[in-house]
């Protein structure tokens, strides 16, 4: 059964990234082997992932993806949540879409096959899923930073149930089901 994972790093106070966009604080963490490899088993974890366009924006500024697409780490289909035309990365698989996010939910669970389906990034994004009833797990790594302000984790109330907790130096990462009512 396919399950929609929303998967992402968090700093200690709960944002993911600064007020511009920036994720520059998460990438100066030190990443474990095991979390490294994790990380490397993303593309075959996931059969289809969703994401916002700040998310999508920042990958294409920081990652230069138009001039290096060889760069483009996600082999799933790729759904990208924009009021804005997106230049697409060359030879990946971008869709870009509008309106509710349950209708996308929909083709992405038929994309993904028996695998899962991974929502990158961001936090209203994954609360907006949640909202529906779509979302299944929140898997979160805690990074040893504070940032003050920014783009929440979750801009939501949601009950959870820890499912398991693991230290990968320097994050705390724990997996929490979402209570569904």
């Amino acid at each position: 059964m396919t399950r929609t994972i929303y998967y992402t790093a968090s700093s200690l106070d709960g944002f993911l990234a600064t007020e511009d966009h920036s994720l520059a604080w998460l990438l100066s963490q030190p990443v474990s082997d095991d979390l490294q490899g994790e990380m490397e088993e993303l593309g075959t974890r996931f059969g289809a992932q969703l994401m916002g366009s700040s998310t999508y924006q920042w990958l294409l500024d920081h990652e230069a993806l138009l001039d290096h697409p060889e760069k483009w780490a996600y082999p799933a289909p790729t759904w990208v949540m924009t009021h804005r035309e997106l230049p697409a990365v060359p030879g990946a698989d971008i869709r870009f879409a509008q309106g509710p996010v349950k209708d996308v939910h929909t083709e992405m669970v038929a994309a993904a096959g028996d695998k899962d389906v991974w929502v990158v990034g961001g936090g209203d994004l994954a609360g907006q899923l949640a909202d529906e009833g779509l979302l299944d797990v929140v898997e979160l790594s805690y990074a040893p930073v504070t940032l003050g302000s920014g783009a929440p984790l979750l801009p939501r109330r949601l009950d959870l149930d820890l499912r398991e907790v693991r230290h990968d130096d320097p994050f705390v990462t724990a997996r929490f089901e979402v209570r569904k009512p």
